[in-house]
């Protein structure tokens, strides 16, 4: 079997082999969102074909919506043509349950994939066509935290977003420059309401998509590019809201032992591609079972009903205190933990790394015993069994998976959230000592270790990426396994970074912390095991 419209017109092979498939007129959809799209979502990765598509797809299957998605590229164009061209917009998911069985779902909700690329001319007036749309409720973001960053580590504009500055929304270039542009399409054409809804996990997401837009806005406005009612249109949340999201659902790359079992099936497109841009893709998307969508209710043009099939729309304070929760305490910290000793000590899969009781043990006095005591209860989702379900049965399953050496992609600029923000509500506390603080320190300590790509056996490993990594592994070039001293005032400097901590880990007395256990995770091969054992134990 091929993934594409014509094959999946044969209903029987794909029941055959146990592939549910959309039961709705994909074509009569299609011509329903050519002419009133109501979604445009922008980033056709993985947690997106996993998640948010499904969800479309269940509201079209069940009939609540005569609409489906389009999606659009701004980055990586290849994703775009292979998605078209080969695929007819459609995807396969394979969810991984934890007892074993799998599901496999043909999602067909998008509609149309376009590029925002001004050379693509028929695609990027498609786009301009959308947004002058008055029918479009929603546009939505999966682009990385990274994609909506218009400057470097030092926080200098980069070259191609001031040159966007500088010659306005006509010809803009860069990623959200584009984005802006399209927005300023909307506003011409009638100051029409809209919601731009970032689902990338990152904390106050909504406000993040909105400085970048506003930066843009008003730039273009000093200038004299757009008229000063632009700016107020983007600031007027009756007109352009930027709601706040929590998404949780692990997709990890197209896994091999996936492909083998789709093989047996008879589904035959199950190589993934490396695009020139490094991204990974492939025609089927594997994913956990657990998932979980809570979005800021604020679409001054309606929304479609995704609370119909899972997605909880409310407050944004309680949005805040659910990402808050997640990010800081009940699974992000236990990730990254994770994924830099699953490093050191040589693992390539976070589900074998909960077979260790050392780094069960981790886990769970990183998440239960120094994280949970300060957390922010919610109210719709429980903070405990929250983490009951990461410890005991998402991180464990052995049909995700996932890798420590993904998860540690862009350590720098996960640790102020993931950690830094519990050791400050330790600070704050009547109750709670920071001084108590053993598991986020030994974490902390471990990613000066990771820094020296030398794991626990003394063997050289591939640093994952992360925009900081040649900058902070300066700090650490002359030390080696086995050093007996180490230059503390040249870490000491590293430490004060709150841009990196979150905190000046030498002001709040947990450097000397830190630095121990590093000396003592460098003493010897063997050494980084040997300091978890006394940490848990």
């Amino acid at each position: 079997m091929l993934l594409n419209q014509q094959e999946l017109e044969n209903k029987e092979q794909w029941t055959e082999a146990g592939i549910r498939v959309p039961t709705f007129d994909r074509g009569a959809v299609k011509r329903q969102t050519e002419t009133a799209p109501t979604w445009l979502h922008l980033g056709p990765g993985n947690i997106f074909r996993a998640f948010p598509a499904m969800l479309m797809q269940k509201l079209l299957d069940t009939n609540q919506v005569d609409t489906g998605i389009v999606v659009a590229e701004g980055y990586d164009y290849e994703i775009v043509d292979i998605m078209k061209q080969q695929n007819d917009n459609l995807s396969l998911l394979v969810t991984l349950k934890t007892d074993g069985n799998i599901e496999k779902t043909v999602v067909g909700s998008i509609m149309e994939s376009l590029k925002i690329d001004r050379e693509s001319k028929e695609d990027y007036q498609r786009l301009v066509a959308i947004f002058e749309n008055k029918t479009l409720q929603m546009v939505s973001f999966t682009i990385t935290e990274k994609g909506y960053s218009l400057t470097d580590s030092r926080g200098n504009y980069g070259q191609q977003i001031v040159e966007d500055f500088t010659n306005g929304p006509e010809v803009a270039e860069s990623y959200i420059g584009k984005v802006a542009a399209l927005l300023h399409c909307r506003f011409l054409a009638g100051q029409l309401p809209i919601a731009f809804v970032s689902m990338d996990n990152m904390s106050h997401n909504g406000d993040v998509l909105k400085s970048a837009i506003h930066t843009f806005a008003s730039n273009w406005q000093e200038n004299g590019l757009v008229t000063p009612e632009f700016v107020e249109y983007v600031n007027n949340p009756e007109k352009v809201s930027f709601p706040w999201s929590m998404i949780d659902k692990i997709t990890p790359r197209p896994d091999e032992t996936v492909a083998q079992m789709l093989r047996k099936d008879g589904f035959e497109e199950v190589d993934y591609k490396i695009t020139q841009k490094n991204t990974y893709t492939a025609a089927f998307v594997n994913a956990e079972e657990t998932e979980y969508l809570v979005i800021e209710d604020a679409f001054p043009n309606g929304r479609p009903p995704l609370d119909k099939v899972g997605v909880i729309f409310t407050d944004r304070n309680t949005v805040n205190q659910v990402e808050t929760m997640k990010v800081t305490t009940c699974l992000n910290p236990i990730h990254t933990a994770l994924a830099i000793f699953g490093c050191l000590l040589g693992y390539e899969r976070i589900s074998d790394e909960m077979k260790n009781p050392l780094l069960k043990k981790l886990a769970e006095k990183v998440g239960y015993q120094e994280g949970l005591p300060v957390v922010v209860d919610p109210g719709i989702i429980n903070p405990k069994e929250f983490i009951d379900e990461v410890v005991g049965v998402r991180l464990p399953n052995p049909f995700i998976p996932d890798t420590p050496q993904r998860i540690a992609t862009d350590t720098s600029q996960k640790l102020a959230i993931r950690f830094g923000k519990t050791i400050e509500s330790y600070l704050n506390s009547e109750t709670y000592d920071v001084a108590s603080l053993e598991a986020i320190p030994f974490v902390l300590a471990g990613w000066l270790r990771y820094l020296l790509g030398v794991d626990d056996t003394g063997k050289v490993f591939e640093k994952s990426s992360d925009p900081r990594m040649t900058e902070v592994s300066a700090f650490v070039k002359d030390i080696k396994i086995g050093d007996t001293t180490i230059d503390r005032l040249n870490l000491g400097a590293l430490l004060k970074d709150k841009t990196i901590f979150g905190v000046d880990l030498v002001a709040v007395n947990m450097a000397d912390k830190v630095l121990d256990l590093f000396e003592e995770m460098i003493a010897s091969e063997g050494a980084v095991e040997k300091t978890l054992r006394k940490i848990v134990e």
